[in-house]
């Protein structure tokens, strides 16, 4: 078979004077014909854009990852004034090695802690708790009756006195399991955070506020003292400070593939323009970011390397088609029009089809996947001009080597009517046999795929931070909240609301008290804790410490008056509003499936004019809330993602049968991907999300640039293995290459320290690889069955990048 033959019978031009500048469709003269005014312009954007890309920040926001406009989240919302703190917060476990935190030493650090921690910006100081902070306090009945004060006494003096009365404060003020460890060897400062720092009005720096924390870890931590930190702003700034690694992981996906492609094509100047124009539009994408006011966040920060090699894998088929037409004599500005002709509908296709599917992560209602959906979109929609527009103009410039041109062509004049082994094993899928094996094999993938799928959690399947490794400080830390506290930091919290000064009755309590028993009852639920608790230990202490009276009595007076010396954290003002605190082992997605579906079968026989249980607050709470979003939204936004794409191939294709093609393999690897969560204990939640529906996007790319080449030769009459071959040596070993160099980039995140960044190296690597081999194996045998035998031929209209019509 002769070379030109694969090029879809385009003319060699040797000369450009021999090329009319006139030909090709508009675009294409508007474009080429003023190649110097679109390279200046392109120059000045990445001038102006790189500026303001050194302007992007790296930043997190709680309130983006959570669903604000589910009713949990509303609710919650609503009485955030009377909840503080009961989202977003920081836990700081001081722990001693000594006897007991009943230590003049231990107490002073403990103090100067205190007060450092409380000065921060963004902590919400009102509801700062820890035994230094006045609003703890303890209550006891005395033979004077009722009494009760801070649990730090007056004039405390550090002396064995004072130690003494601090230990008994300690053991009546109910903070045994909460604030202070059942051992007494550590004690909890909890720090309620602002969403923005009051000073400036700015977000809150989580990266800053994190580096601080440190820096009081750091300073006070000893061979005597230990200090512990958990919650969502050490999260995130644990991983915005891991990412300063995975922007070395990002410069060895860059080295990987530009080495791959240099190996295939072994030409310096055009592997390094392939690389420099991907590399560009990730910097346009980061420039228009900040213009825009978007930062990135941990989960977005690995959208600009999927806009590097969706880029990379638009690159090189523009490159090898160039290449391949310079091979055969064709000057470089011709030939790189030609390619221009060829695969610009095809890339814009694709590009449209990867801009949709990220696209339509905006219709999830959580903000932190709404400004991915439009971060992704952005860098998609540069790649139309930086890959699509930019290299092949700069291409005609530098050309390929003679060196490169010559291998091109030397490779194709090998294949003539021997063809090299690969190409012949994959044609044995243009077969009836082979195809109709390969479409059962995958078919038998699909149903096994769906029913290890159906075991794909929602949430999070780990304690601690998932995001982070098993044996992460920030893991170790939260464990040892876990076995030290009976109320763990996973909270989950139920509003009761009641008319005003209402919420106190007998009526409310013991429905409270209803609830709370049956909750405790639950696995995974550890205690819990609400005014409806506190009376009945109130019982006790009015009737001389006797436990019989461990009960509600039913007197409304006499409950009423518990309020006086109840925390300020059970109710509000008004009373109007009680919280039951409810303690998990855990956040798993399975707990608290169970607790929420508790409360809503108790709220919907308690509900009445006098008491509503609405969930919910705390941090299992919001939670709880993110995995039923997450759920909804995950069969709804394959549905959109598979829609759009079905809707831009069949304006592409004209040809449901053209359609069914380029999808099936995709929707087999969305299958295969969510059984690969499930094997590897991975959850649906905010972070692994819209890997799904980007694994679609970048998928297509490679179904349709050889579908587009096999539908081009099969219209002027080639037969299916004839077209197949074509597309393989034109765009095939293209989307080969593309495919196993971006895999293999990806798969050395398993490395990375943060444990979310090795996951979706895993994903990313499996969708990479089985994207190509659905374009390369499932693409033609399903061809094979779907597709007329042959077509008809039609004129040529070289001239016109040609879509088939059957």
């Amino acid at each position: 078979m002769k070379a030109d033959d694969v090029m879809d019978h385009q003319p060699v031009v040797a000369r450009l004077a021999d090329f009319d500048p006139a030909s090709g469709d508009r675009l294409e003269r508007a474009l080429f014909n003023h190649r110097p005014l679109i390279v200046l312009l392109c120059l000045i954007a990445t001038v102006i854009l790189s500026v303001a890309a050194l302007r992007l920040d790296l930043n997190a926001s709680f309130e983006k990852t959570i669903p604000s406009r589910h009713p949990f989240i509303q609710a919650y919302l609503e009485h955030r004034a009377d909840l503080g703190g009961l989202g977003n917060a920081v836990r700081i476990a001081v722990e001693t090695t000594g006897d007991s935190i009943f230590d003049a030493g231990y107490q002073d650090t403990l103090r100067r802690i205190n007060d450092e921690v409380y000065l921060l910006p963004g902590v919400d100081r009102p509801f700062m708790k820890s035994l230094w902070t006045p609003t703890t306090r303890w209550t006891a009945v005395t033979e004077d009756g009722i009494d009760g004060g801070t649990v730090v006494p007056d004039g405390y003096d550090g002396s064995p006195r004072s130690l003494e009365v601090l230990r008994a404060n300690v053991e009546r003020s109910g903070e045994v399991g909460q604030l202070v460890a059942t051992n007494f060897r550590s004690s909890v400062l909890f720090v309620p955070l602002l969403e923005a720092d009051p000073q400036t009005g700015k977000p809150l720096d989580y990266r800053a506020l994190s580096d601080r924390l440190e820096d009081i870890r750091q300073r006070y931590q000893t061979d005597r003292v230990r200090i512990h930190i958990t919650g969502f702003a050490k999260v995130v700034g644990d991983l915005i400070e891991g990412l300063e690694q995975v922007m070395l992981f990002f410069l060895l996906a860059v080295a990987i593939a530009g080495a791959v492609v240099f190996g295939y094509t072994r030409c310096v100047r055009s592997t390094l323009l392939v690389v420099a124009c991907s590399l560009v539009a990730v910097l346009w994408q980061c420039g228009l970011l900040a213009l825009s006011g978007y930062e990135l966040d941990p989960y977005s920060i690995l959208v600009p390397f999927l806009v590097f090699a969706i880029g990379m894998s638009h690159g090189a088929q523009k490159m090898n088609g160039i290449m391949q037409d310079i091979g055969r004599g064709t000057h470089k500005v011709v030939a790189a029009r030609y390619t221009f002709r060829r695969l610009f509908l095809a890339g814009l296709t694709a590009l449209l089809c990867d801009a949709v599917g990220f696209a339509v992560l905006i219709i999830i209602p959580i903000q932190a996947i709404q400004d991915l959906a439009v971060i992704a979109s952005i860098g998609v929609a540069v790649l139309i001009f930086t890959n699509l527009i930019l290299l092949p103009i700069l291409l005609s410039y530098v050309g390929v080597s003679a060196h490169a041109a010559a291998l091109s062509l030397k490779k194709d004049q090998q294949d003539g009517p021997e063809r090299h082994w690969l190409w012949r094993a994959l044609d044995l899928f243009t077969r009836r046999g082979w195809a109709a094996a390969a479409i059962v094999l995958s078919a038998g993938l699909a149903v096994g795929g769906y029913v290890v799928s159906l075991d794909l959690k929602v949430g999070d399947l780990d304690p601690g931070a998932p995001e982070l490794r098993a044996d992460s400080r920030y893991n170790r830390d939260s464990a040892f909240m876990v076995a030290n506290y009976a109320a763990s930091s996973d909270i989950f919290v139920v509003m009761v609301e009641t008319p005003n000064d209402r919420c106190t009755s007998y009526a409310t309590l013991s429905a409270v008290d209803r609830l709370a028993w049956s909750l405790e009852q639950l696995p995974g639920v550890e205690a819990t804790h609400s005014m409806a608790g506190l009376s009945k230990l109130a019982g006790v202490g009015f009737n001389e410490g006797n436990v019989k009276w461990y009960e509600l009595i039913a007197n409304d007076s006499a409950l009423g008056s518990v309020q006086n010396h109840a925390p300020r954290e059970l109710f509000n003002k008004g009373c109007s509003l009680l919280s039951l605190y409810v303690y998990l082992q855990d956040h798993k997605a399975d707990t608290l499936a169970r607790v929420v579906s508790a409360v809503e079968a108790f709220a919907a026989q308690a509900n009445g004019p006098n008491v509503r249980f609405v969930l919910a607050a705390g941090n299992a709470g919001i939670e709880a809330a993110t995995n039923i979003v997450v759920h909804k939204a995950m069969r709804d936004m394959l549905l959109w993602v598979y829609g759009a794409v079905v809707v831009l191939c069949w304006i592409t294709f004209r040809s449901w049968r053209a359609v069914l093609v380029a999808v099936l393999p995709l929707m087999l690897t969305s299958i295969l991907c969510e059984a690969l969560m499930v094997w590897l204990g991975m959850g649906v939640k905010v972070a692994t999300l819209p890997v799904i529906a980007l694994g679609v996007g970048i998928g297509v790319d490679y179904a349709l640039y050889v579908l587009s080449v096999m539908l081009s030769h099969l219209r002027r009459g080639a037969s299916l293995s004839d077209a197949y071959y074509r597309a393989l040596l034109f765009t095939g070993r293209v989307v080969m290459l593309t495919g196993v160099t971006l895999a293999v980039a990806v798969a050395t995140w398993v490395w990375s320290p943060i444990k979310f960044q090795a996951d979706m190296g895993i994903l990313l690597a499996f969708m990479f690889l089985w994207n190509m081999l659905g374009a390369l194996v499932l693409l033609p045998a399903l061809a094979c069955v779907l597709l007329p035998k042959s077509a008809r031929p039609v004129a040529d209209t070289a001239s016109k990048p040609v879509m088939a019509t059957l």
